[in-house]
């Protein structure tokens, strides 16, 4: 398998980071790592140091800014045709990157895993089924960047604007089809995404939905979303409720 460059955002992830990175190069035939990291405080630059001394292919890049700003900057330092946006807070399944390259056509520029939201002490199959169903079509109607590969020499002029903060990676799937290439969602690979445990309190899933809700509705005009955005809204606080019905189960 042909190595490729990975590129990952970052800030305060020492919740999940080592697994992430243990998976990514276990499944992933890396060039580079090449870490934009927002200033963190927590044990993630020492993390990324334990790795950088058995691997020695990590690159931390430091930049105060946007979502929209940091993949621009990782994707400026990529070498390789094709390369991996993963975020820190998810990890690959096995064989991730063998089982991508068939989706890897002449005429595809991005292919998506299935995030699937791992609800702590939640196992459930409907729930796990629910979560891959709501998972893709999201990515439909708004793209997503949490395990994608995609072709450098369409996105390496990008010009993504600052204030996405989210929503970026909407922006950067319609770039890709703007060139005439498809984005897909790869047929057999996924990854499990584990949310930071403050995403969990509802202020901060009120927060996140309202930016969301911003960025999709005001900068991406995306009319399609407004429709279904209700039914996202509901899953989310569904999601806040069982995991806190579990830790009222598990005292």
């Amino acid at each position: 398998m042909q190595p490729i460059d990975v590129v990952m955002l970052t800030k305060n992830s020492e919740h999940l980071l080592a697994r992430c990175l243990a998976s990514i190069y276990q499944n992933v035939v890396v060039n580079n790592l090449i870490v934009v990291d927002g200033f963190s405080t927590d044990g993630t630059l020492e993390i990324l140091k334990t790795f950088n001394k058995q691997h020695g292919n990590i690159q931390i890049l430091t930049l105060k800014g946007s979502r929209a700003k940091a993949r621009e900057k990782g994707i400026s330092q990529v070498k390789t045709d094709w390369f991996l946006f993963v975020d820190s807070d998810v990890i690959l399944c096995p064989d991730w990157f063998k089982k991508a390259q068939k989706d890897m056509q002449p005429d595809v520029g991005a292919v998506w895993g299935v995030n699937i939201d791992v609800i702590p002490n939640m196992t459930h199959k409907r729930i796990v089924k629910l979560q891959s169903l709501v998972a893709r079509h999201s990515f439909i109607l708004r793209g997503g960047t949490h395990d994608t590969l995609i072709r450098r020499n369409l996105v390496w002029d990008i010009k993504i604007p600052e204030e996405l903060h989210t929503y970026e990676d909407s922006y950067l799937m319609k770039w890709i089809r703007t060139k005439g290439y498809k984005t897909v969602i790869g047929s057999d690979i996924y990854c499990l995404h584990y949310k930071p445990p403050e995403n969990w309190k509802t202020g901060n899933a009120v927060a996140n939905a309202t930016l969301e809700f911003k960025c999709g509705l005001i900068y991406s005009k995306n009319f399609a979303y407004v429709v279904y955005y209700p039914f996202f809204m509901c899953y989310w606080f569904l999601q806040i409720a069982l995991q806190k019905s579990r830790n009222l189960l598990s005292h």
